[in-house]
Order: C-alpha cells, then sequence, then structure tokens
C-alpha cells in the first residue's frame, strides 16, 4: 500500500484522523526544532562564492519545482550568467562524500544513481551547458559548482526547507490547485512546514494558475499577504509544448496526435498529466499509474502494450528517464513523451521580476 492510499484510508475514519493528527503534531515539534536550531546559530548554515537561489515549495508534489529549475536555468544562460542547478538526488544513491557531477556522455540509466529529476534536467540542459551537481549535501554540491564551473548562481533545487546552505533568494511556488496543503502539515495534510513559513519567501510563484477560477487566485493572494506583506507575487502555467516521438527520436506536433490514446505515469499527480492531454484532444482509453519516482520494469510495460490495441502511449519526460532497458523490444512505434514549459504570465514586466530575482540585472554580464 503506497502513502496515499494509506492516507485515504486511515483520514475515513475517525481514529484513523486522530493518529494522522498525532503524527502531525510530532512532525511539526521537529520542523520547529531544526529551524530554531539554524536560527539560533547553534547549527551554523555555509556559504559559497556565488549567489544561490532556492526554488521550493511548502508542499508535497505537484507545484513544478523541476519546470521551474529548467526556466530559471535557461533564462539565466541566455543572459550568459554561468549557472549551475544542485540537487540532493531524491530516491538516488550518491552519498554525502563527493558531490556526482552528471557529465554530458553519462549513460542512460544514470539515474538509478542521480534520481530522475536531475537526469531529466541534465538532459533538458545540455545544449545550454548548465551542470547539473547531485549530493545530499548540498554545499559540497554548490561548492563544487563554483570550483568547477566557476558558477556565478547556483540554482538549488527543492531546497525551501534546507537550512545548511545559505542562500541570497527564496523563490517559493505555490500551486493554485491546493496552495495550502488542506492546512495540515504531513502526514494529516501536505504541508512541509507551517504557513509562517511564507515569510521567508522573496518571491512567490503561483503555479497552475489557468486551472482555477480569478477569485480563487484573489483567495490564495490575500492568505499570502498574511504572512508576506512585501514579496511580489507572480503566476505561471505550464504550456504543452510538444509530442517526443522516442522511437523515432524526432519531435511531433500537438495537433498532430488527436482522438484515443493511453498514458503511462509515476508521478506526485497524475490526474493533472492526464487533464493536460485530454485538453490536447485526446480520449484516453486507458491510464496507468504508479507511484511517484516509480522505477518502471519490462513487465509493466510489456503488460501495457499488450492491450494498447494500436492506440499511442504517452508518457511524461521524467517517467520515460525510468524506462528500463529494453523499452525497445517492446515498442518499435506510438510511445510519445509530452513536452511541456513553465511560462510566467503577465508579459515583460512580470518575466523581469522573475529575471531579477534570479540575478539583478545590476550584477549581470
Amino acid at each position: 500500500m503506497d502513502l496515499i492510499s494509506l492516507h485515504e484510508n486511515l483520514s475515513s475514519s475517525l481514529p484513523g484522523k486522530g493518529l494522522l493528527w498525532t503524527l502531525s503534531m510530532f512532525y511539526r515539534a521537529g520542523v520547529a526544532l531544526r529551524e530554531a536550531a539554524y536560527t539560533s546559530k547553534t547549527i551554523k548554515s555555509r556559504s559559497v562564492r556565488a549567489r544561490v537561489v532556492c526554488i521550493g515549495n511548502i508542499t508535497t508534489g505537484g507545484t513544478g519545482k523541476t519546470t521551474a529549475c529548467l526556466l530559471a536555468a535557461t533564462e539565466l544562460s541566455k543572459a550568459h550568467v554561468k549557472t549551475a542547478i544542485v540537487s540532493r538526488g531524491y530516491r538516488g544513491s550518491v552519498d554525502t562524500e563527493e558531490a556526482y557531477v552528471i557529465n554530458e556522455d553519462a549513460p542512460e540509466d544514470v539515474w538509478q544513481i542521480t534520481g530522475d529529476e536531475p537526469f531529466l534536467m541534465h538532459k533538458a540542459l545540455k545544449k545550454h551547458k548548465v551542470p547539473v551537481i547531485v549530493c545530499p549535501d548540498r554545499y559540497k554540491a554548490a561548492h563544487a559548482a563554483v570550483l568547477k564551473f566557476q558558477s556565478e548562481v547556483v540554482l538549488l533545487d527543492d531546497g525551501f526547507q534546507h537550512f545548511a546552505l545559505d542562500r541570497d533568494m527564496n523563490i517559493l511556488l505555490i500551486d493554485a490547485r491546493n496552495p495550502f496543503g488542506g492546512d495540515h502539515l504531513l502526514p494529516l495534510g501536505t504541508l512541509r512546514e507551517p504557513k509562517t513559513a511564507l515569510e521567508r519567501a522573496g518571491l512567490m510563484v503561483i503555479t497552475h494558475a489557468d486551472l482555477v477560477e480569478t477569485e480563487r487566485i484573489d483567495d490564495i493572494i490575500a492568505e499570502i499577504r498574511d504572512y508576506n506583506e512585501s514579496a511580489p507575487i507572480l503566476q505561471a502555467v505550464h504550456e504543452p509544448e510538444h509530442y517526443f516521438d522516442v522511437c523515432r527520436n524526432e519531435m511531433v506536433p500537438l495537433s498532430k496526435i488527436k482522438g484515443k490514446a493511453a498514458a503511462i505515469s509515476g508521478i506526485g499527480d497524475p490526474a493533472s498529466f492526464e487533464k493536460t492531454l485530454e485538453h490536447q484532444g485526446l480520449k484516453l482509453e486507458q491510464a496507468w499509474r504508479y507511484p511517484d519516482h516509480h522505477p518502471f520494469t519490462l513487465e509493466q510495460l510489456k503488460s501495457a502494450h499488450a492491450v494498447l490495441n494500436g492506440l499511442p502511449l504517452i508518457t511524461t519526460y521524467k517517467d520515460f528517464t525510468r524506462f528500463p532497458d529494453g523499452w525497445r523490444e517492446i515498442f518499435t512505434e506510438g510511445l510519445y513523451v509530452l513536452s511541456i514549459h513553465m511560462k510566467i504570465s503577465g508579459g515583460k514586466e512580470q518575466n523581469d521580476i522573475f529575471m531579477d530575482a534570479l540575478y539583478p540585472s545590476s550584477s549581470r554580464p
């Protein structure tokens, strides 16, 4: 049973809700003690000789951290700012002894070492020559970025709760569909820390803003202002770019695939992915959902292929990185990846605010 199913089962009964509430209180105490240790300098943060920009959230999953990091790194690269991304490598096997740099010639199965999201970012940013460095000790990764690549900006992926590395800017992502995790900390809700943490943000981006009503956005902004009166608040959307035919290694316009199809994913918010496909004119006859970061097996792919009956199968880039060796023996055609990018809404002024948070214009080359 995965965590989502366990949460649903427990929260469906009063004793279960009581247990989740109790665990949530213990979690809150742990979060408070850890933050107090850094605030009081009992545990000291460390800094590097670069601008460190954290991109994170206060809820679990689904806010768009990976696409935000890709947008930030791409825009900084276009502005000729030397940039690196550092990540802890969730569910990877990199130890804390040495930072792992994903090289240009890294094998396709290196995601098992680095975790799937860092490898995805590496693949997406190869043309911009932005290094992705993985280590559970984010200071070591950031130090390696400065030492090996003379990075001027270090993007700290999913680091809002990581106090061991000093940062110059906190960019906080808030999912418009579920901004505050049901107003409860884990495991009762999906908050990673109390809403008072909003005060640490120097810039906030409400993601998936196009998927809720305007009035809902206004309510979210009003609630943010209860905790942070001054940080700029931007809005962003996730837009499909194209499909990628992985069997033929070519891009396919969104308009070329319509009608019946199937989907397979192992991400935090499969419903959003499937809804996006439907908005592109697809009718999903079958959708396989696996837990977030799921390592797919050949048996699972064979089972899916056996019932497709010629329908195209669509997945995400993040999921495709976790397809096992041998997938080409199963799929000789009809396997596609949906490419999605994040876009800041509102035009040049809002984009300038985002860029200044990443690297002030007065400091750019």
